[in-house]
């Protein structure tokens, strides 16, 4: 029997989905590990309830079903700051982890029965990611950050002794590559006899041109001279992408390859690379964190992955070395970060009414039955309100220049509110940040606050976004603060034409690099009637002159060298043209933030405040670039829709505490 609906103006809804369930919903699982020898599943959660606390979860399988622990107690925090962003702080073999421990950038090793992790590496400013354990010299390979004085810090492949040392102080690293701006994914072959990597090089981004290299291993355990394997720059300008290079069982080297317009499987065969599929799809990412994971190889015939059709991701089965692709039935349209056995598949997946878990698929499922499923993990055990979900539709629309864009649309949803009879309801368009990263539809409590709401949500995977092959990747160079707001723009316009927002209630929103499309849309498009900027890019010139070493060349193809087009960078910066926005804005910002610091928000802010345009601007203490703790992720939610509630003129419903909008 349905439930009638009471009416009541949009964004003023009642919701049972509140900011506290947002952020007790926000924990993200990643680098998802199998240690080889116990079967034991590793991985990282971030806990915003433990300030952004990254720790180091163990599962493993008893009768009883799985069972879950910390695997190292608080105030252990596994976490790296390599290349700023991080990713891949652990390695688990044997029964042992070692692990960066990130309030002092030390490598600990914590022996079999989790006793007291001991430091392999000494007390210094370096940062450790991405290792890989060479047990036959009792060692532990890695990538090494190290800073240096006037100069950009220095990335190395080292090797560290594998046990804490005897002495007080633990060994020096052992270099075994260096001459390359940047390093990742050191993978020893099973044998131990080669090493292979990736590198790359300013002005590259590992998204645009990463080579792949492969040595062999002397009896000192020093590599010898190295072989180019596949990828890097070309003369044209371009080059071709490589992304995780992996051994398989038997000891051939796989690895994801963009040379072909997308992202997909190669093999190292006798003659050179070779496909492991033409499916026009992308089974890689961009790699902004250290040991990404889309593929695992559990057998020497077997390989499985994910892969990305239209921003929709699968999971599949691959029979080495001619086979075809096996996709598997799935509800769950965003996967993550898999690891693989020979008998299942472990993943972070969401669905569009599920929130994230960490999943084990039986691989002996056919392909055309609903593949068995069991749930290892659920960071969070309440479920939110069914009749208060909305699904993400994809939705493709016309852009500038002739041009189609991709998106998803999420409808204002409530099992007991509906808008008044002929109004439409206000709409938020949402900028990912990256550039270089895309949005899907897996179930996003932070969406669902708002559509419970009565907004109407629509995110953007403008051009520049991954997902949907090189192509369209490489279309925002040059345009970076063009095509992302066009794009933004006539995903507004298209929902207006369908009849399905209102025309004097837009919105903007985004973070980071999203932050900078949703300043630049109110500073050079008339389109919106707000917007929000969390932690967002006003000036492009203090971002490449203040910004970290991995993103320190990034604008160079997005908008052009600096400074020889010091011309383009003032032209696209929000910031000089502060005095073209004319409609209010709200400014996040961590007061830690070393990536867009927070002197970006401050001028805006001032500008807007000279010329008495409504802003608000709230701050986060101890907070970096993005916010981490669960009060930081509540104040900012309730603050934005107090935010909004003020300028449409509606009562945000519940006990928030409002914002003071400057007016």
């Amino acid at each position: 029997m349905s439930r009638s609906k009471r009416t009541a103006p949009f964004g003023s809804w009642p919701s049972p989905i509140s900011a506290h369930d947002v952020a007790a919903q926000g924990a993200r699982l990643s680098d998802l590990r199998l240690d080889p020898e116990t079967g034991a599943l590793l991985f990282i959660e971030r806990r915003p309830w433990e300030q952004g606390r990254c720790a180091l979860v163990e599962a493993t399988r008893e009768r009883a079903g799985w069972q879950v622990r910390d695997r190292v107690e608080a105030p252990w925090n596994v976490r790296t700051r390599a290349h700023e962003y991080g990713g891949a702080p652990y390695l688990a073999a044997g029964g042992v982890v070692w692990f960066s421990h990130f309030a002092d950038g030390r490598v600990y090793r914590q022996p079999r029965n989790g006793g007291e992790p001991r430091p392999i590496t000494s007390e210094g400013r370096s940062s450790y990611a991405d290792f890989v354990l060479d047990a036959r010299r009792d060692r532990v390979l890695c990538v090494r950050e190290r800073p240096r004085e006037g100069k950009e810090p220095e990335s190395t492949i080292v090797a560290l002794s594998a046990a804490p040392a005897a002495a007080a102080e633990p060994a020096d690293p052992v270099v075994l590559v260096s001459g390359q701006d940047f390093f990742s994914d050191p993978r020893l072959s099973p044998d131990g006899g080669r090493l292979a990597w990736l590198s790359w090089s300013h002005p590259d981004m590992p998204w645009d041109a990463t080579t792949l290299w492969c040595a062999d291993l002397g009896a000192d355990g020093m590599p010898g001279e190295p072989r180019r394997v596949a990828g890097g720059p070309r003369t044209d300008g371009s080059g071709e992408s490589i992304f995780q290079p992996l051994w398989s069982p038997d000891g051939v080297l796989h690895f994801v390859s963009d040379r072909d317009g997308y992202w997909r499987p190669y093999r190292l065969g006798t003659s050179g690379p070779e496909a492991l599929t033409r499916r026009e799809a992308e089974f890689g990412l961009p790699q902004w964190v250290f040991g990404m994971s889309t593929y695992a190889i559990p057998t020497p015939e077997l390989l499985v992955t994910l892969f990305t059709e239209e921003g929709l991701w699968r999971i599949a089965r691959l029979r080495l070395p001619d086979g075809e692709l096996e996709p598997l039935t799935l509800e769950d349209t965003a996967l993550d970060e898999l690891a693989a056995s020979p008998t299942h598949a472990f993943f972070v997946a969401a669905s569009a009414r599920q929130p994230t878990r960490l999943l084990a698929l039986e691989l002996a499922t056919s392909a055309h039955e609903r593949a068995g499923i069991e749930t290892v993990y659920a960071p969070t055990a309440g479920a939110l309100a069914e009749g208060y979900l909305s699904v993400g539709e994809p939705m493709d629309f016309p852009t500038a220049g002739g041009e189609v864009s991709h998106a998803f649309y999420y409808p204002p949803t409530s099992a007991d509110f509906t808008g008044p009879e002929g109004e439409r309801p206000p709409l938020l368009v949402k900028s990912h940040g990256g550039p270089t990263a895309a949005t899907g539809n897996g179930l996003d409590p932070g969406v669902q606050f708002w559509t419970s709401r009565g907004f109407a949500v629509v995110d953007v995977n403008y051009r520049g976004s991954t997902g949907y092959g090189t192509a369209y990747r490489r279309a925002l160079e040059g345009q970076w603060g063009i095509a992302d707001v066009d794009d933004c723009v006539a995903a507004a316009q298209a929902l207006v034409e369908r009849g399905l927002a209102d025309p004097d209630r837009l919105a903007i929103r985004g973070g980071s690099a999203g932050g900078f499309t949703t300043l630049a849309a109110l500073a050079f498009r008339d389109t919106f009637r707000a917007g929000a900027s969390h932690y967002g890019v006003g000036d492009l010139e203090a971002l490449v002159r203040d910004t970290h070493k991995f993103e320190s060349r990034y604008l160079d193809r997005l908008i052009g060298p600096y400074p020889e087009r010091r011309d383009l960078y003032r032209q696209r910066s929000p910031l000089h043209s502060a005095d073209r926005v004319s409609c209010p804005v709200i400014f996040f910002q961590g007061l830690d933030d070393k990536v867009v610091p927070p002197n970006q928000a401050e001028s805006m802010v001032a500008s807007l405040r000279e010329r008495g345009v409504p802003v608000a601007y709230v701050t986060f203490a101890g907070e970096g670039h993005g916010f981490r703790s669960e009060p930081a992720i509540v104040r900012a939610l309730e603050a934005e829709l107090s935010f909004y509630g003020q300028v449409f003129d509606f009562e945000p419903a519940g006990d928030i505490e409002p914002v003071a909008l400057e007016r």
